[in-house]
């Protein structure tokens, strides 16, 4: 199910307001709407069609109706927030257009690609991109300002909830809590030796004149930046894991190499590209020590041993301490469970001290932060386990890629499983409440939009009137 939001009229596709530029010179233009004493071009329009052609977005209907109409109201909102003196920050509206650029980056390959589909240097989509996105984030602050803290009582959800068509209300698909145990398959010295020695390599490299980037796009095994010649695009420290965050925003000359830095992702070396107050952009080369299939296999020993011993009720407090006299006096002599187990032998350090509960990290889904899970939203190895098992049930071990790309041996136990249904109140009222929630902020802009249409001078010169606006009072002042 998609993730419930404030909806807003907003045409935003990864090129942006470059693309948008750049495509007004390829239209005869001429004044089809006006706003107020705003106009709407023609090339607004087709511009604004090119965009959503190439990003595979909705145009519902006629495109010469709905667009003009959904620039339309933009520029009313856009009015009333210059009314109300409402701005966004320079720092919020950065943010976004990095967000915005670095996507487009990944998508298209390149930063050189980006700027030959559009046809101007990126510093220059970079500017155009920031009008934008300074204008989609007045828009979300003006509807956050007329919409208020809009909050339903159970009774209004109920009453929405029976009032509804049963075939709309939302389906839910099948959902599962998980526990986790992983134990990671050692990395010899010697491996971990050897991914420092090709670092060295690399650093001497660069200083005796080869490209970071060259070496990044053929060493680096951070594939999304790779490709972009190690480049990891403007963030902030927090972006980052510690150790990486500070040996890269320790950097000040873009000619210097850091030291070889060591994460949970493997072993890196940076470049500074360029540093904007605290945000920064980045190159690094990461190179992950090979874990070998003997490796695997006695990690997949250990954990089968646990498990063997934990099933026949002989693995003990006891076996966890080097001595007795440490062993806590309440768990001498008694044997542990799986849930037990885990805060003693796992090794994913993320759910270790919650006794194994996967927590959802997925920011497309509506269970992102909550134990539950789609079983897409699995890595595909323990999804493929959970598919068999019964609540309750214990996998045996098996091998899956952790959240950093890390192969590990993993034992997982079925806590929960809510099979798909239709959205009900007994099992759905915080989905029930967001929908109905998000349908009455949808009413009171669409009031809001209404009534400002009333108020609003607006003229639509012929040819462009034969439409079934969705709003359907253009040009109707009264």
């Amino acid at each position: 199910m998609m993730k419930l939001r404030l909806k807003t009229i907003l045409l935003s596709v990864c090129l942006g307001g470059s693309f948008y530029a750049h495509a007004q010179n390829n239209v005869i233009d001429q004044v089809v709407w006006f706003v107020g004493d705003e106009a709407i071009l023609k090339s607004d329009v087709e511009a604004y069609r090119l965009q959503m052609l190439l990003e595979g977005g909705k145009i519902e209907g006629n495109p010469y109706c709905f667009i003009p109409e959904q620039i339309a109201v933009r520029k009313l909102y856009l009015h009333q927030a210059k009314a109300d003196s409402i701005d966004v920050s320079a720092a919020t509206v950065n943010r976004r257009v990095e967000m915005a650029l670095n996507h487009a980056i990944n998508q298209l390959g390149s930063k050189e690609e980006l700027e030959r589909r559009v046809g101007k240097s990126f510093a220059s989509i970079r500017e155009d991109r920031r009008e934008q996105e300074r204008e989609n984030l007045i828009i979300q602050e003006m509807q956050r300002k007329l919409v208020g803290n809009v909050k339903l009582t159970p009774a209004d959800v109920r009453r929405y909830y029976n009032k509804a068509v049963q075939d709309s209300l939302p389906f839910i698909p099948t959902k599962v809590e998980v526990q986790i145990m992983t134990i990671q398959p050692e990395v010899l010295l010697k491996e971990k030796d050897a991914v420092k020695a090709k670092l060295r390599e690399l650093t001497d490299r660069i200083y005796k004149g080869e490209s970071f980037a060259t070496l990044a796009l053929m060493y680096s095994e951070d594939p999304q930046s790779a490709k972009r010649g190690g480049e990891l695009g403007f963030a902030g420290r927090a972006t980052y894991v510690p150790e990486f965050s500070n040996a890269a925003f320790a950097l000040n000359d873009p000619k210097k190499v850091s030291n070889i830095v060591e994460t949970e992702y493997g072993f890196h070396i940076i470049q500074l590209i360029e540093k904007d107050g605290d945000r920064g952009n980045f190159r690094h080369i990461l190179i992950k020590p090979k874990i070998t299939e003997a490796d695997t296999q006695a990690a997949m020993h250990k954990a089968d041993s646990i498990m063997t011993q934990i099933n026949a009720g002989k693995m003990t407090f006891d076996s966890m301490y080097p001595s007795a006299m440490f062993v806590p006096e309440d768990k001498r002599g008694k044997t542990m469970t799986f849930d037990d187990a885990i805060g003693y032998l796992s090794q994913d350090t993320d759910t270790r001290n919650n006794k194994g509960i996967m927590v959802n990290k997925n920011p497309q889904s509506d269970n992102q932060g909550t134990p539950k899970f789609e079983m897409q939203e699995l890595p595909v190895a323990i999804a493929f386990q959970l598919e068999k098992m019964k609540v309750g049930d214990v996998s045996a071990p098996f091998v899956v890629q952790d959240y950093n790309g890390k192969s590990v041996v993993a034992v997982v136990k079925l806590r929960n499983r809510i099979e798909g249904h239709r959205a009900n109140m007994q099992e759905d009222y915080t989905v029930l409440k967001s929908i109905a929630e998000e349908q009455k902020r949808q009413e009171i802009l669409e009031k809001w939009v209404k009534e400002k249409i009333r108020n609003t001078e607006v003229r639509i010169v012929d040819g462009w009137q034969n439409c079934e606006f969705k709003y359907g009072e253009w040009g109707k002042r009264r």
